[in-house]
């Protein structure tokens, strides 16, 4: 099977951007391209604790849902939140209404404030996770990687959920810290130069 797909507009694209009509703008805007804001990193490690087991389409969808039940995944506000919040969200059908990814928000939210009293931000703490050139393996071939498992370790030895080495290895993928569109893919190129411009958080 080819690994690259053409759209509707002729142009060549990972082919996993196919598969919804909505991915298309998010592969050319948003995967792959460096983020170093907290608030969209938290924002993107939260969404991918809960696409772990469904479809990415489906968590795509409810996004802005998510967004306004979590504050924009503002951590500070959402390290805030009580147990009548937690049961607040269980009810919302807008949202993935499933017990341990919600109280896993919650908590990793709380532990991301630890982290930015230590490290001086989240940014900074998982940019120091970026692999290098050599230790990359093939664009959309793994879905671990030695780094995603470091990353992993260690976030959970901090007390964070839902972090698993595949759930940050697509946390890698779609903030940035590597660059996997394959090749052929209109988006690879714009990514490197983006990835190149990119100033990594110290």
């Amino acid at each position: 099977m080819s690994e690259t797909t053409v759209g509707p507009d002729g142009k060549i694209r990972c082919r996993w951007s196919d598969a919804a009509p909505e991915f298309i703008d998010y592969h050319d805007n948003e995967w792959g391209f460096p983020v170093g804001d907290d608030h969209r990193l938290f924002e993107k490690l939260c969404l991918e604790g809960f696409q772990s087991g469904l479809s990415w389409r489906t968590i795509l969808a409810k996004r802005e849902n998510f967004r306004a039940a979590f504050h924009n995944f503002d951590f500070n506000k959402v390290a805030l939140f009580t147990d009548e919040d937690r049961d607040r969200l269980l009810q919302d059908a807008g949202i993935i209404r499933h017990r341990g990814k919600i109280e896993a928000v919650i908590n990793n939210a709380k532990r991301a404030q630890e982290l930015v009293k230590c490290e001086g931000s989240l940014a900074a703490f998982i940019w120091r996770y970026e692999p290098k050139e050599e230790e990359l393996s093939a664009p959309q071939t793994a879905s671990t990687s030695p780094a995603s498992v470091a990353l992993s370790k260690d976030l959970k030895k901090l007390g964070w959920k839902f972090v698993g080495p595949t759930t940050m290895y697509a946390l890698m993928q779609a903030m940035g810290l590597i660059n996997d569109h394959v090749d052929g893919c209109i988006m690879r190129d714009k990514v490197r130069e983006a990835r190149d411009r990119f100033m990594r958080p110290e």
